[in-house]
């Protein structure tokens, strides 16, 4: 991902995503936002290692180094969505993975015991692709939902668009009450969260303003 500039971009993506979710959070009392970041690289490892309030969250820029380990860094996902330290009354988690190449370890098996936790079944799942070179179908294999694609980010605008959809609708959509969280033409996901419509340039062929 440090070709083409693409991880100073994801980094400056979440910085500007940072407020719109603080306002989510801000908007619907009824739930408290605890954001974690974990990478794969050469490894996992937890960049965020503890449930932070998102309103004490803060971005640390994050280096592209090394192999894309993804199987390692589901295994230290699923590792927190346990009974405990979860609770059996969450609200569904949302997972947001961005990749922009090809895994380097056993990612399946991983996956295989990330979805065989109840948390990780009822989890949102939510994948961005940065780049042409990303594989496309471990990112639908790890989303699980026919109805839903990952997001396609090729140039720093969209990757912008991806982020923050990810990060404030999504996140919306899964804090909110039952009552208050349908949404029209929404995709459902597991644990009955409907997904809202995602940016459609984040989902349409490549275009001239391509970099990636």
């Amino acid at each position: 991902m440090d070709s083409d500039g693409k991880i100073q971009e994801l980094n400056t993506a979440i910085k500007e995503a940072l407020p719109h979710m603080r306002k989510v959070a801000e908007d619907n009392p009824f739930a408290k936002v605890l954001v974690r970041v974990a990478r794969f690289a050469a490894g996992a490892s937890w960049v965020v290692d503890k449930p932070t309030a998102v309103e004490d969250f803060r971005w640390t820029d994050l280096d592209a180094d090394g192999v894309t380990d993804l199987g390692k860094g589901l295994d230290l996902v699923a590792s927190e969505l346990r009974i405990p330290p979860m609770t059996d009354r969450a609200l569904p988690p949302v997972l947001v993975l961005v990749s922009d190449g090809q895994p380097t370890d056993d990612w399946e098996s991983a996956l295989g015991r990330l979805m065989a936790l109840p948390w990780g079944k009822k989890a949102v799942r939510i994948a961005i692709a940065i780049g042409q070179d990303a594989d496309l179908e471990v990112l639908e294999r790890f989303i699980g939902n026919k109805e839903l694609k990952p997001l396609r980010a090729n140039n720093p605008e969209t990757l912008v668009k991806c982020i923050r959809w990810a990060s404030t609708a999504v996140l919306q959509s899964a804090s909110a009450p039952p009552s208050q969280s349908r949404t029209e033409g929404a995709a459902p996901a597991e644990g009955n969260v409907p997904i809202p419509t995602p940016p459609p340039e984040a989902s349409g062929p490549a275009t001239s303003t391509d970099v990636w």
